[in-house]
């Protein structure tokens, strides 16, 4: 698939689902409610005012959708140069979580985490579909400029 096609793709359905997935959760899950899924994981319904893993929830909302705007413009600009496949979908993929979770904090001012993972009394801090994406396409783009280093290097 082309650039032009397989980027918007890819970014629109991580929006799509992370949206729809939050307004499913903000309607059927109302704290403390959860949803148990596996005995390793569930469904609710919690608000982070942070960054990642809840740091910085002392910060202005508006800190962080200034942060995330210029990310995304960034990210923008670097699509628009690279001709690398699995960049192309890495970004696409963070593009769309990034912009996932700027949706919450422009609309409701933080953002909504309902996937809960947990092994007995640890428990990973919630998290949506937008950081999945972000996390996802983070862990592609190094991948991917590590391969790229290493072929320069041969």
């Amino acid at each position: 698939m082309k650039k032009r096609v397989i980027s918007p793709v890819i970014f629109f359905c991580v929006v799509i689902l992370d949206v729809i997935t939050k307004q499913l959760i903000e309607t059927y899950i109302h704290p403390p409610d959860f949803i148990e899924v596996f005995p390793f994981l569930r469904i609710v319904n919690v608000k982070n005012k942070g960054a990642a893993f809840g740091i910085f929830s002392q910060i202005n909302n508006n800190v962080f959708i200034i942060i995330s705007i210029i990310a995304i413009v960034a990210i923008m600009l670097y699509l628009l140069k690279t001709r690398d496949k699995l960049e192309i979908i890495s970004l696409s993929l963070v593009l769309g979580g990034a912009t996932g979770n700027l949706i919450d904090r422009i609309t409701i001012s933080q953002v909504i985490d309902f996937i809960d993972f947990f092994i007995n009394t640890w428990h990973w801090p919630a998290f949506n579909v937008a950081d999945s994406a972000l996390t996802i396409g983070i862990i592609l783009f190094l991948f991917a400029n590590i391969r790229q280093h290493r072929t320069k290097d041969t």
